[in-house]
């Protein structure tokens, strides 16, 4: 080996490739590693770069994003130079054809090798720079053969190295010239040449030339034996040489043919020997290789024996390891779990050498940190064979286990069983790992084929395990309650397993688990599928829905839906590939008599043996509870008040007993419909959203509430675990878990593609459209029919969109050429403002010629039409705008349904012509009611959610999403007869409530939550007889009280007051410990919710099933914080007119306050004053409020710009609205005593509770000096600041009261609230409507015949002692009462006095405020989507987190440290400490310094986006004389390395305390 083949030192040695500088040699990316060729952002930033905050600012200004050359200039100058370009191109092109024909001549002639190297450089730079389409085929073919022969040149190594590198930029020029190459033997001569390895430089550039061949050649690379060649010497070359090698065996094994393996196999071993290298790129090309030769040989044994031997499964189970160092992308670790599968299932050794080294342990680890949420896939994908990772598991655990069939035994299936009959110890350890986990995984809310998936393992676990070790393992888990739950599930593949499971465990374990079916339901669950009329009798049929599909003996549905009998199997079988089911027509009714006749007795069929005595006991509270409500129907619920006491007393006693009640029990006993009836008085089945009563109605729903919670929160001060409102709640969501069945649609074979909507609008659309044919009921007399066309429908079109589409057309009241509302709008308004024009479109012909034709149209003749596509979104939402605002005043689409305008003074004027249009034409409003296969649609819902929760109703959890848009629906239409009696009714109604209005007034003390307990629908597709229902209703009872328990406990000490129960007014004061919000939470639902949100149909058209939005509104507490974070964005923020965009398995949901908006909005620079913060907030508010894009700040002559100076800015006008003498908030009196105002005071609005709007009197316009209008234009801008923080993920440093968030999410106030920002002036006026109420008390029972007298003193002084006026306690100015004879207060007027300040300060005088920062805040979007926060987490979300962590540990696993630190450096250990020790102001400074902000993202350090990132700062001094720098876009803190911790503690308060203000280069 000659001095040429020294190793040469790679740059890849010494720096990450993202470092390295590019070289000339590098300038040619085909010539260069085409894995190093792509361009990213470095990891790190070098402890001695610039960082200033420029230096990572936005690269567009505001101006740039609106440039013409942005997106391409057509004016003639433009032409001009396109032409130009393209003669010069002919001109080189020409040229560069005539130094080809040079180049081959001079190659093809006799010359000495200076010649030849000189005419191969000359090629190897004509071939790197040379025009395209200057090298013809022809040329290609013809230099070929010249340089393989060059390329054996024995003789001159630099021939040889120039040969072979033109063969390579060949390649590159002219992809054809593979073929040329191979035909000439170019694949042997290379692969000689790297054999032999003379010269090191040379067998680089084969490695190169043969990645290239690859790609186009890669079966004439293998029959040349280019795999050994490039493997045989890989150890010699560098890293960067090593990954083309492995991209060339990988080219190779991607293409393997189906016969003569041996050219494959002799590789093996180097390929498993190269698993245990560390660089990750390596490593994924070596397993993508393996994974492929695995799949070529997965029907040999043999082969596959051949692939164990060299331990590929050591080195697989390795690599899947958690705790592996190698961390893989998502397709290969999935990928590797597929090849554990392919040998398992076809290889004994396979299968051992998993048993032996543990792979359950691992495989346990794996699950238990997956989310569900990321593993769910349609059968598509598992067709094609690109599985998620919890289907492959899944897949491994069934190959590791032996079929239980007879029909699918075989040797190798006879070999697996006597293994673990011979080593029970492997089966054991299987199960101790895995039983838990499968059914945490079940529980969780999986998809159909991971459910099943789950419970075939489960299923052939505990049929090879021996009864011994099986009842040990049972012991761990409520196996009975499992299975009662799964019998829910109506797919008859599950319903098999869930009764084989049942069989399985009653034939082993009879004696055992025999009482436990009874207990759980499974007992039922078994009898309700033998006869499903039998469940009527019981009051809650928890399994009445199992319905058994006829069809299990058919083909599947369609083709692209892969029968689960065929889900989890290794490889496709005849009968898989044909859909033909394995289920016989009656396997699931057999096997259910089957065990109902061998397992439980004939005498416990009879229904009240077979129920257990705590069920009966519980019946029969149930019952006495039930009778003691409808004794109570009508009469004052105060009658019987002590009886529901004690009723509900030995209730709660018995659910919190030592018996364990199981949640059959629960739910079969009537307790909770019970409790939920007398809790609502019976309003919560009623279909209406209002209390039918009125306020007789409300005070009895208080009174109630009230007793209940006596027994739910009178253990105030017990521990949190020992709250029986904890314990019941826990034991709802239990319950809610099993027997909730919602379901999870996803529409991953969703394909983009353009199609034409004739209903409700006839538009374009970007998504496909569902075809239907509106069918007239049968005996319907009153409406034309109208099913000659099928018509093509917008799927997220509501049906009270639909209908007024169809109304025009079936209604007898019109002509018979009437045209719909949407073609008169295309029409009519053709040359309107509101719709775009556009000419040229098919949509501008004749709606008469447009109908008619629409159907037929070619849809390709659209797609060809981007003008018509761009335009469809606008014309669509005009036409919205012209028919169903009308017709739909009831819809939730505020962004169509209400359009505001701004005043001058801040205030909003609202288009309300939607609703005087529903009364003045009466024609228009949808009458029609529609049945889909004789269900009635939800008016509300769209076409699309309609069918899906139709097939879901009959039993189909996965929807063939082809065959959705392929069929034709037919739906029938009604007339609604109840439409006109409905208005009528409303009218009466409302006058009822207006003549109650002024007793309810005298009762302000009346929350009014009990009353919006009921008013927003929880479910419409759950019928309110069922056991969901009643649980979800209670469960919404529960969490009110516990959010109210302040007003609860408070009301209770009232009632005692009053009653003369206490004489004491300070028991009036209450201290509540409430329960945790996220007590309330249901992972199921939580997991469910997290799945279908990642559906990017659903994301991007709004069209999640109808039960996600519902029970969002009703009842959001169910989910997460963090997923109600991400429904929010999505609510509020997605683009409904824009291609769905998948979302990214990374994408943290929200959460992170610094992380920008993942829609692709434009963003938007502007420059402020930092003198003129709250002017330049306006007119940055003025340009862009009602503009969908991301704002970034930059400050007047300072460079530094991007998400510091942002996120400063935000915080800079928090402060700005704080500042005294702005008249905003109720402690600043600034205006009343200007006077005596000291130097010293503080120019910020102390409030220690939070601020509140303060009142302003309606009849005043000025306050000493200060316009009321300039008040309101203050809070616009407060809203458009805090709704533009929330749209761009920015975090405000603004303390908002609780009670003033309650206002932000619609919540009404009372008495109660005023405790959240004024206790003082709280605890007075509920102590002054104590002696009110108990006063009335004393007078209604007739004063003489009471057990105590009345006292009139207030504190041992008369009320009229306090000299107490008519004006607002703090306020002198704002007079309470018009009557200037009411002077003082007195023991007569004191009820009125309350409540006139109650309603002066959370009413009357603030009012005008909070709608000034509901229209600033809907400018931007509809406040409405903040209503599925609390205050706390609407806090949370705007303001971050209120404490730094301080826990050394999470500091650690949340920052980055880099460039000359680590976590263990002297200097980190300091400056932790330091942080810890901070006081809380020098935590918010430090914050400030190195974020830009004083407090944290939602989340803390986890969410902080860039990292926060501490690196070395060198100096070029001492270290103990420089200052910390910072660059705050990317939380990037330069820390010197000082020589002490009271040093650096001093330099780091110093900088942090002297570098705010300002951003400059550092």
């Amino acid at each position: 080996m000659g001095n040429r083949g020294q190793k040469r030192p790679e740059m890849v040695d010494e720096f990450p490739a993202d470092k390295r500088a590019c070289s000339s040699l590098e300038f040619r990316a085909s010539s260069s590693n085409p894995m190093n060729s792509r361009n990213s952002m470095p990891e790190g930033l070098d402890g001695d770069m610039d960082t200033s905050s420029s230096a990572s600012g936005s690269t567009r200004s505001e101006g740039e994003g609106d440039k013409d050359s942005a997106y391409g200039s057509c004016d003639s100058d433009g032409e001009q130079r396109q032409n130009i370009l393209h003669d010069y191109q002919r001109r080189r092109s020409s040229s560069d054809q005539g130094k080809f024909n040079q180049v081959l001549t001079s190659l093809g002639q006799v010359v000495d090798e200076s010649e030849t190297l000189a005419t191969l450089t000359e090629l190897c730079e004509l071939l790197s720079f040379c025009a395209d389409g200057a090298l013809s085929s022809l040329m290609a073919d013809s230099l070929s053969p010249i340089l393989v022969k060059l390329a054996r040149h024995e003789s001159n190594p630099d021939i040889m190295l120039l040969a072979i590198r033109a063969i390579t930029y060949l390649c590159d020029v002219h992809p054809r010239s593979s073929g040329f190459l191979v035909r000439h033997d170019a694949v042997p001569a290379l692969c000689q040449r790297l054999i032999a390895v003379e010269y090191l430089d040379v067998a680089e550039q084969c490695l190169q030339a043969l990645e290239k061949i690859s790609h186009e050649e890669p079966l004439a690379c293998l029959q040349s034996g280019a795999i050994m060649a490039v493997l045989t010497h890989i150890d010699f070359f560098s890293t960067s040489i090593q990954r083309v090698a492995l991209s060339s065996v990988v080219n190779i094994c991607k293409k393997l043919p189906s016969e003569c393996p041996s050219p494959f196999m002799e590789a093996v071993p180097i390929l498993c020997n190269l698993l245990r290298y560390e660089d990750r790129q390596l490593v994924e090309n070596v397993a993508t290789s393996l994974i492929k030769i695995a799949e070529r040989v997965q029907d040999n044994s043999d082969m596959l024996d051949e692939l164990c031997k060299h331990e590929l499964v050591h080195h697989a189970v390795h690599l899947i390891d958690v705790k592996c160092r190698t961390t893989l992308c998502q397709p290969l670790y999935t990928g590797l779990i597929g090849l554990l599968v392919k040998l398992a299932s076809g290889s004994i050794l396979a299968f051992r050498t998993l048993f032996e080294l543990r792979v359950s342990s691992i495989l346990k680890a794996v699950l238990s940190t997956y989310d569900l949420s990321q593993g769910m896939v349609s059968p598509n994908m598992m067709v094609d064979g690109h599985c998620n990772q919890m289907h492959e598991i899944l897949k491994l655990l069934n190959q590791l286990l032996p079929n239980i069939t007879e029909d699918h035994s075989g040797p190798l299936n006879t070999e697996k069983e006597a293994f673990l009959v011979n080593k029970p110890d492997n089966l054991q350890k299987f199960g101790m790992d895995l039983l838990s986990v499968l059914i945490q995984v079940v529980n969780s809310g999986a998809n159909l084929y991971d459910c099943y998936g789950s419970l075939s393992v489960i299923n052939k676990f505990i049929y090879f395990s021996k009864s011994v070790m099986l009842l040990e393992l049972l012991k761990e888990t409520n196996i009975s309650s499992f299975l009662a739950g799964v019998f829910t599930r109506k797919d008859h593949h599950v319903l098999i397993l869930a009764l084989q499971i049942a069989a399985t465990i009653l034939s082993k374990l009879s004696d055992n688990f025999l009482n436990s079916f009874l207990k759980e339901g499974v007992y039922f669950a078994v009898d309700a599928l033998l006869t499903p009329e039998k469940c009527s009798q019981f009051l809650f049929p928890l399994f009445g829905g199992i319905q058994l599909s006829d069809d299990s003996n058919k083909k599947c549905a369609t083709r692209n839906l892969r029968c689960l009998c065929y889900a989890f199997d290794s490889g496709l079988s005849s009968a898989s590939e044909t859909g033909t089911c394995r289920l016989e027509k009656d396997s699931v009714h057999s096997l259910a008599k089957q065990i109902s006749t061998n397992y439980f007795a004939t005498e416990v069929l009879k229904t009240e043996e077979g129920l257990t005595d705590v069920l009966q006991k519980l019946r029969t509270l149930a019952a006495a509870l039930t009778d003691l409500i409808n004794m109570s129907m009508g009469k004052d619920g105060t009658e019987l008040h002590e009886e529901f006491y004690t009723i509900l007393h030995e209730i709660m006693a018995k659910l919190n007993g030592k018996d364990p009640i199981s949640t059959f029990e629960f739910i079969e006993s009537g307790i909770v419909k019970a409790i939920v009836k007398y809790l609502s008085n019976g309003e919560y089945l009623r279909e209406n959203t209002e209390l039918s009563s009125g306020f007789d109605c409300s005070y009895n729903v208080e009174r109630r509430f009230l007793l209940f919670g006596r027994l739910l929160l009178s253990s105030i001060d017990a521990p949190l675990e020992d709250l029986p409102l904890l314990a019941l709640a826990r034991k709802l969501l239990t319950a809610l878990s099993s027997v909730e069945n919602f379901p999870i649609i996803l529409n991953h074979s969703y394909k983009k593609r353009n199609s034409y909507a004739i209903v409700p609008h006839i538009r374009c659309t970007p998504y496909p459209c569902l075809r239907a044919q509106f069918m007239r009921g049968e005996g319907e007399t009153c409406l034309s029919d109208y099913s000659e066309d099928v018509l093509t429908v917008d799927p997220f079109s509501s049906m009270d969109a639909i209908g007024v589409y169809l109304w025009p057309k079936v209604s007898k009241n019109r002509t018979g050429n009437i045209k719909p509302a949407a073609i008169q709008a295309l029409c009519g308004l053709e040359s309107s403002s509101q719709l775009p024009s556009d000419k040229s479109s098919p949509g501008c012909r004749s709606p008469d010629h447009m109908e008619s034709k629409i159907i037929s149209s070619d849809v390709k003749e659209l797609e060809d039409k981007p003008d018509i596509l761009r335009s469809a979104p606008e014309e669509g939402n005009s036409l919205r705008q012209t028919t169903s605002e009308i017709a739909e005043p009831g819809q939730g689409h505020m962004e169509n349904r209400q359009h505001t305008s701004s005043h001058e003074d801040g205030s909003t004027s609202s288009e309300t012509s939607e609703s005087s249009g529903y009364s003045s034409n009466e024609d228009i409003s949808p009458k029609l009611l529609f049945f889909l296969e004789g269900q009635q649609l939800d008016q509300a819902s769209s076409l699309y959610q309609a069918i899906l929760q139709q097939q879901f109703n009959v039993g189909r959890e996965i929807v063939d999403s082809a065959k959705l848009w392929r069929e034709v629906y037919k739906i029938t239409y009604r007339r609604d007869v109840k439409s006109t009696e409905s208005c009528s009714q409303d009218h009466q109604h409302q006058a009822c409530d207006s003549s109650v209005s002024d007793i309810m007034g005298r009762y302000w003390q009346c929350t009014p939550f009990f009353s919006d307990t009921f008013v927003s629908k929880i479910a419409s597709g759950l019928e309110t007889s069922t056991p969901v229902h009643d649980v979800l209703f209670f469960l919404k009872s529960l969490e009110c009280m516990n959010r109210f328990a302040f007003h609860l406990m408070t009301r209770q000490r009232m009632h005692a007051f009053a009653e003369g129960r206490t004489d004491n007014l300070d028991d009036l004061q209450v201290s509540v410990l409430g329960v945790p919000q996220n007590e309330f939470v249901s992972s199921k639902l939580t997991e469910k919710l997290e799945q279908q949100m990642r559906d990017p149909l659903a994301i991007s058209m709004g069209s999640l099933p109808l039960w996600c939005s519902q029970l969002m509104t009703s009842c959001p507490f169910l989910f997460a914080f963090e997923v109600r974070c991400k429904y929010f964005r999505l609510a509020a923020f997605s683009q409904q007119q824009s291609p769905p965009h998948p979302i990214s398995h990374n994408d943290s949901g929200g959460l992170n306050g610094r992380r920008q908006n993942a829609s692709g909005l434009p963003r938007k620079r502007f420059s402020v004053c930092r003198n003129h913060i709250l002017e330049s907030a306006t007119q940055m508010m003025d340009l862009y409020a009602r503009q969908k894009a991301i704002l970034e700040v930059e400050y007047n002559e300072e460079v530094g710009t991007g998400l510091g100076p942002t996120l400063e800015f935000y915080t800079l006008v928090s402060h700005e609205f704080q500042k005294t003498g702005l008249s905003m908030w109720r402690e600043d009196h600034t205006l009343l005593h200007k006077t005596g105002m000291q130097a010293g005071d503080s120019e910020f609005v102390r409030s220690p509770c939070g601020l509140f709007p303060r009142p302003w009197l309606s009849t005043v316009s000025t306050l000493c000096g200060t316009e009321f209008s300039e008040v309101k234009k203050k809070f616009v801008l407060l809203g458009q600041v805090v709704a533009k923080a929330l749209q761009d993920g920015r975090v405000l440093d603004i303390p908002f009261s609780k009670a003033f968030y309650k206002l932000m999410i619609g919540q009404e106030l009372t008495v109660y609230d005023i405790h959240s920002f004024d206790p003082e002036l709280a605890r007075v006026l509920l102590e002054f409507q104590a002696v009110v109420e108990r006063k009335r008390v004393l007078e209604s029972a007739g004063g003489e015949n009471s057990t105590f007298k009345f006292d009139p003193c207030f504190r041992n002084a008369t009320i009229e002692d306090l000299y107490l006026d008519f004006s607002l306690p703090g306020y002198p100015d704002y007079v309470l009462t018009v009557v200037p004879e009411e002077k003082l207060v007195t023991m007569e007027n004191l009820e009125e006095y309350v409540l006139a300040t109650v309603d002066a300060t959370i009413n009357v005088g603030i009012c005008r405020q909070v709608e000034a920062f509901k229209s600033g805040f809907n400018q931007v979007f509809s406040i409405q989507h903040l209503q599925v926060f609390t205050e706390e987490e609407l806090e949370r979300l705007l303001c971050g987190e209120r404490e730094f962590c301080s826990q050394s540990n999470e500091m650690l696993d949340h920052i980055k440290f880099d460039h000359g630190y680590t976590a263990s450096s002297p200097p980190i250990i300091n400056l932790l400490q330091i942080i810890r020790e901070f006081d809380r102001e020098q935590q918010r400074a430090f914050l400030q310094f190195v974020t830009g902000a004083p407090r944290l993202p939602p989340g803390g350090l986890a969410s902080l986006n860039p990292k926060l990132t501490i690196v070395r700062k060198h100096c070029s001094r001492c270290a103990d004389a420089d200052l910390p720098s910072v660059m705050t876009c990317a939380n990037y803190l330069k820390l010197p390395p000082y020589s002490s911790k009271e040093t650096m503690k001093e330099k780091l308060l110093y900088a942090i305390t002297e570098g705010q203000g300002s951003f400059h280069l550092s």
